[in-house]
């Protein structure tokens, strides 16, 4: 191992070290229900964000309700995932002017990721 990696190591262990009291602090005390320092800067996002969706913060949610939440959520990244590949060739940022992912390799990435599975081409015998 280089020098550099390492030194990346040690970099990394130690800002993960100096975050743990901190990190540890502020999720206690969200857990507890206690407030926060950056709760009173995300409060009011977070109850727009709440109303705009039409989520009451004190009401738990059925297995059901989470069932389909879950299942749409995947669905749209799915979605989502499908259509950036079907149109790659057309949005901005693409230097190389790489041409768009063809539609079954577009949709076995889009399945791979919303079932977290490893994407791979046919099988050969």
């Amino acid at each position: 191992m280089s020098a550099n990696g390492i030194l990346q190591i040690i970099l990394y262990l130690a800002v993960l070290l100096a975050l743990v009291k901190p990190l540890g602090a502020y999720m206690a005390r969200i857990y507890e229900g206690r407030p926060a320092g950056l709760n009173r800067v995300g409060a009011r996002f977070e109850g727009l964000l709440y109303r705009l969706c039409g989520v009451d913060p004190a009401k738990d949610m059925r297995w059901t309700e989470y069932a389909l939440a879950m299942l749409l959520f995947n669905l749209l990244g799915a979605v989502t995932v499908y259509g950036l590949q079907r149109l790659q060739a057309y949005l901005p940022l693409n230097p190389r002017g790489l041409a768009a992912v063809t539609p079954d390799s577009s949709f076995n990435t889009a399945v791979s990721f919303a079932t977290n599975t490893k994407a791979t081409g046919a099988r050969r015998p």
